[in-house]
């Protein structure tokens, strides 16, 4: 992995953003879903860096060659996940037919008290998770995570629900740390998508899907000094308004001997990269990370 996807310029205007956001609330799903089609067809035909980029990740994760066909899905579920992000912000979350499975591994720990690393990827829909109704069981839930990447897109939801901002810890900031402690230290869950890098000199090489790829390293760290539960969460989206949910438990506690930290790292990491490819067979469609993951395009 690199970190070729900070480089990428984040695609669509604002105005026509907004229009399809108001397309969603007021004309309804079924006709702003139709225009997903030619909208993905347009990234068929000019997102060639990006079609480039995904082709061996599908290759692989289907095991064999691939049409536009199998391009095409993987554009439509990602604009699929993005459209169904503005019911979830606007709290109509009861439109879909979610799929909850391994919740209670989650709900048993916070009913303890305990603090709880949720530990996720760019693979299917993070907002989901958010919509199961856990908010509701007045569990505080927030998003480490980098914003800078897409502007847009982060203003426009923000608009659509305010409170987004609340539960985003903006990563690199200067106090980002101690909100994450914070909140794990109040019996809160802490999201962490770990699947890409900020810094080629902070990874951790990791098989996946059978080649090295390059992991963030930071995250297995900070799970250790935190010293909480970290569970695996996956948001599949499996077409119409279906959604299936995955909990597992990862660790109660990630231990890292300091002595051999490097190797304990990528131990832990590639346990992350095993069940990540376990999850992307399971729905290959799914995965959202457009651009060259395991550096093949030098």
């Amino acid at each position: 992995m690199t970190v070729g996807w900070l480089r990428q310029r984040e695609r669509g205007s604002r105005i026509a953003s907004r229009f399809m956001i108001w397309m969603a609330l007021f004309v309804g799903r079924p006709a702003t879903r139709a225009l997903l089609y030619p909208i993905c067809v347009y990234y068929l035909i000019f997102s060639k860096q990006a079609c480039r980029a995904i082709r061996p990740y599908l290759i692989r994760a289907l095991g064999g060659p691939i049409s536009r066909r199998d391009l095409y899905r993987q554009y439509h579920c990602f604009a699929s996940t993005l459209l169904d992000r503005v019911y979830l912000l606007a709290g109509q979350g009861n439109r879909f037919d979610i799929d909850i499975r391994g919740l209670d591994v989650l709900k048993d720990r916070v009913a303890r008290g305990q603090g709880c690393i949720l530990l996720g990827s760019h693979l299917g829909s993070f907002e989901i998770v958010r919509a199961i109704g856990l908010t509701q069981q007045d569990i505080e839930i927030k998003v480490l995570m980098y914003e800078q990447h897409t502007p847009m897109i982060r203003d426009l939801f923000r608009d659509l629900n305010p409170a987004v901002a609340d539960a985003v810890i903006r990563t690199g900031s200067p106090n980002s740390m101690l909100r994450v402690k914070e909140c794990l230290d109040r019996g809160g869950v802490v999201g962490i998508l770990a699947d890409r890098l900020l810094k080629q000199d902070q990874a951790t090489a990791c098989t996946f899907f059978g080649k090295l790829a390059r992991f963030p390293a930071g995250t297995m760290w900070l799970a250790s000094i935190l010293k909480v539960p970290v569970i695996l969460f996956f948001g599949l989206y499996r077409g119409g308004n279906r959604y299936e949910v995955h909990f597992e438990l990862f660790a109660e506690e990630v231990t890292i001997d300091r002595r051999h930290r490097d190797r304990e790292v990528q131990r832990w990491t590639q346990r992350y990269a095993d069940r990540l490819e376990h999850h992307c067979r399971l729905a290959a469609d799914n995965w959202f990370n457009f651009y060259d993951f395991w550096e093949e395009q030098r």
